[in-house]
């Protein structure tokens, strides 16, 4: 299996419990949603592990005391539409975070995404924008989105992915080297159809049922 220096393959027991369930086809959709939550969760405090804190005094029932808060100011950015199942499990503990949107459609023949929609917040630059899609593939559409929100002015960029494909982490390791990548799986490879092997199918469609 190939190394990369931007990629951090998360390891912990309830990650690969989940993980395991959401590759299952016979998973139902209720209990994907509910997997897909919690190695969202899961990857997502490993992706924040670093991010800035700061004091905070604060008065307890007994005594006063100093605390820590959150100083970085964070956007989440999913990925339309698998994204969005992310960002639902972000928001149970970040719901203070701005929300950024863009939507990429993959041509299933080219694997190329087209951009049909764009939307985020003002002033990205010095604050930490994590963005959020189940699968990195071939890494285009991650590409993509990075490539938009440099032109917006961002500055401090992550990734967070369910799994990636070795294909994928190696163009998006050549274009943003600086842009760190958090997954719970490192798979084998892509197939002819630019799916990822073993993978889980298509996110988007198990998990909205379409």
């Amino acid at each position: 299996m190939p190394q990369f220096s931007n990629l951090t393959v998360v390891n912990h027991p309830l990650l690969a419990h989940s993980l395991t369930i959401l590759r299952d086809r016979d998973t139902s959709t209720e209990a994907f949603r509910r997997h897909s939550a919690i190695v969202s969760r899961l990857l997502l405090m490993a992706a924040t592990s670093n991010i800035g804190l700061e004091d905070k005094e604060i008065v307890t029932p007994l005594t006063p005391a100093t605390g820590q808060q959150i100083a970085d100011r964070v956007v989440l950015v999913p990925v339309l539409r698998a994204g969005l199942a992310m960002l639902n499990a972000a928001q149970e503990f970040m719901p203070w975070a701005s929300v950024g949107f863009i939507g990429l459609e993959r041509d299933e023949k080219t694997a190329v995404a087209s951009t049909y929609y764009r939307k985020f917040p003002q002033g990205l630059a010095g604050r930490e924008v994590i963005v959020v899609d189940p699968m990195l593939a071939t890494g285009g559409s991650l590409i993509d989105t990075l490539d938009a929100l440099k032109k917006q002015g961002a500055t401090a960029l992550r990734a967070v992915v369910i799994v990636a494909a070795p294909e994928g982490v190696t163009r998006l390791e050549a274009a943003y080297p600086d842009v760190p990548v958090v997954t719970a799986a490192l798979d084998s490879h892509l197939d002819e159809h630019r799916y990822i092997v073993p993978g889980l199918g298509d996110f988007g469609d198990r998990y909205f049922e379409t």
